[in-house]
């Protein structure tokens, strides 16, 4: 039977960037499905004080949507998603980024659902949380400050991450897109940026949030490395998979690359396209007992 594509976006993002990949592979013959995580979408808080000309004080203390959702909201959201697909036929559940915290906590949590688990140059935490990994020799070159003078608000008060990515500051503009985009040009980085939303949720799970081996670690799954991705460079990816592949030994990734940034593939999409479709005829998961 087809295989549903199920794509979770990252942080800041939402269903609307997949726009492109799913025209592709709709092109190709294959069906996807965009997931949109609770806050995000048309849940996402644009408060006035976003639009121009801005008003810094109230973006900075304006409430947002997102406050409160945890990574079990998420998870539970996509589980039902994933249900609804598992009634059509195999499931490949594809991640993007932080989508990848969902991804594995979803995979925990119900493996009966996928078929396929795939991450693009996306979080599959299974020594360490996420959070702590930003510390680590892999993250080295990546500057969790670069976009301070972007920040809006203090995270603490408002209860989530607030980021004015419709800053004009150009020092900001240039760390996003070193970050996000260095292989695009100036109009299709603000064009993407321009998709983003402000707000992000705090929780990027903790340690029982990890990769599990008796329940994700059965799972069949393939990384798609993202060679030139200076947002979660290709050492941490490495590192990523070298790790899921200690914990399940005998169920290792199996691996893909791609060249480009973080965004490039979702802004020229065909290579990713033709990639997950050769992953359609993959073996799926065996039935569980």
């Amino acid at each position: 039977m087809q295989p549903t594509f199920v794509l979770v976006h990252g942080a800041f993002a939402n269903s609307f960037s997949f726009a492109p990949l799913q025209a592709e592979l709709g092109l190709l013959g294959h069906r996807s499905v965009a997931v949109d995580l609770p806050g995000h979408g048309f849940q996402a808080t644009f408060t006035r004080a976003y639009q121009a000309p801005q008003d810094p004080e109230g973006l900075a203390t304006a409430p947002g949507s997102i406050k409160g959702v945890t990574l079990a909201d998420n998870a539970a959201h996509l589980i039902g998603i994933l249900e609804r697909a598992k009634r059509n036929g195999p499931v490949i559940l594809v991640a993007h980024s932080r989508g990848g915290v969902t991804v594995t906590a979803a995979a925990n949590a119900r493996p009966d659902l996928i078929d396929r688990v795939v991450y693009i140059s996306a979080w599959a935490p299974v020594d360490l949380d996420v959070n702590d990994y930003y510390a680590e020799p892999e993250m080295a070159a990546v500057d969790p400050a670069a976009f301070a003078s972007a920040l809006a608000g203090n995270p603490a008060d408002l209860g989530l991450l607030r980021v004015n990515f419709r800053t004009a500051n150009p020092d900001a503009l240039a760390a996003f897109k070193a970050v996000f985009f260095a292989d695009g040009t100036d109009e299709q980085f603000l064009t993407f940026l321009n998709t983003f939303q402000p707000d992000e949720n705090l929780d990027a799970g903790g340690s029982a949030d990890r990769a599990q081996a008796a329940t994700w670690g059965r799972l069949p799954k393939t990384y798609i490395r993202l060679a030139d991705d200076t947002s979660l460079p290709l050492a941490l990816q490495d590192r990523l998979i070298r790790e899921g592949d200690k914990l399940t030994p005998d169920n290792p990734y199996e691996v893909r690359t791609l060249e480009g940034s973080h965004l490039k593939w979702l802004v020229d999409p065909a290579p990713a396209a033709r990639v997950l479709g050769e992953l359609a005829t993959l073996p799926a998961a065996s039935t569980p007992a």
